[in-house]
């Protein structure tokens, strides 16, 4: 696979300003993008944005379930920078909720996770050349039952499927669309799940995965800017797991304490 070298491109990183978004905004970044932080959270995407060199990076205070601030953010950057080549979508509303889930909850994770991967797809979309990607952000929680998620699990599961549909419209016009679902990754969600103290959750949840561990921002990162490379050149309407082997583990776990696992 040939270097990625992202030199005079320019990208839209929409929730950029922490967890994975923040993670791949740097990478693209050092990559040679000159990328656009779309962030609700202004401060965040700021911080993030003072991090990159040679101000390649500039953040925008957005809330893309809000069209009209969508809309804006996008003319801003297509004013400054003209076409637009990469796009990737990780805002999200984390809201778990099942059966007691409010109008308000359901209004928050659709506007958020569906309405706003598919209102930045639509915008963006509209000023990227042929030879453009998008890369939208599921979660292995599209795939399983959990408890108390129907608002979370149903709109990562909805966005794998929107995203084939989305790859399939725009493949005419030379633009490819895939979804990466991570596993358990040290966010900052993550982290207050856990009251900060890692390496005793990290022991309890990275018995969830294959390799034993809860994953790194980064490594979503170097996924999704494979996803956005020439080296993906065919790979379209595709959801590239990033989950340290999550999905494959039956609830046998490892095999270690299985009275069968010396045998093979």
């Amino acid at each position: 696979m040939a270097t990625i070298d992202f030199s005079e491109t320019s990208a839209i990183v929409v929730g950029g300003g922490s967890g994975i978004g923040a993670a791949t905004t740097l990478l693209l970044s050092e990559l040679g993008s000159s990328v656009a932080i779309f962030d609700i959270n202004a401060v965040a995407a700021s911080g993030i944005a003072d991090q990159v060199r040679n101000g390649r990076c500039e953040p925008y205070e957005v809330d893309v379930s809000h069209e009209t601030e969508l809309q804006a953010a996008v003319a801003a950057v297509v004013e400054r920078r003209g076409a637009i080549d990469f796009l990737v979508n990780c805002a999200a509303s984390f809201i778990a909720a099942g059966r007691d889930a409010t109008k308000r909850d359901w209004d928050q994770a659709l506007g958020v996770n569906i309405r706003g991967c598919a209102s930045s797809v639509s915008a963006v979309s509209r000023h990227m050349p042929p030879g453009s990607a998008i890369v939208n952000l599921s979660s292995i929680s599209a795939h399983i039952a959990q408890p108390n998620r129907w608002t979370y699990n149903a709109t990562k599961a909805a966005i794998v499927e929107m995203t084939k549909c989305q790859a399939l419209d725009l493949a005419p016009l030379g633009i490819r669309v895939n979804a990466v679902s991570p596993g358990w990754i040290w966010t900052p969600e993550v982290e207050k799940a856990a009251n900060g103290d890692r390496k005793r959750w990290e022991a309890v949840w990275g018995k969830f995965h294959i390799l034993g561990r809860l994953g790194e921002p980064g490594e979503v990162a170097n996924a999704i800017a494979f996803l956005l490379s020439p080296s993906a050149s065919f790979i379209t309407a595709t959801e590239l797991m990033v989950d340290g082997g999550y999905l494959a583990l039956s609830a046998e776990g490892s095999g270690q304490e299985s009275r069968f696992a010396s045998s093979h």
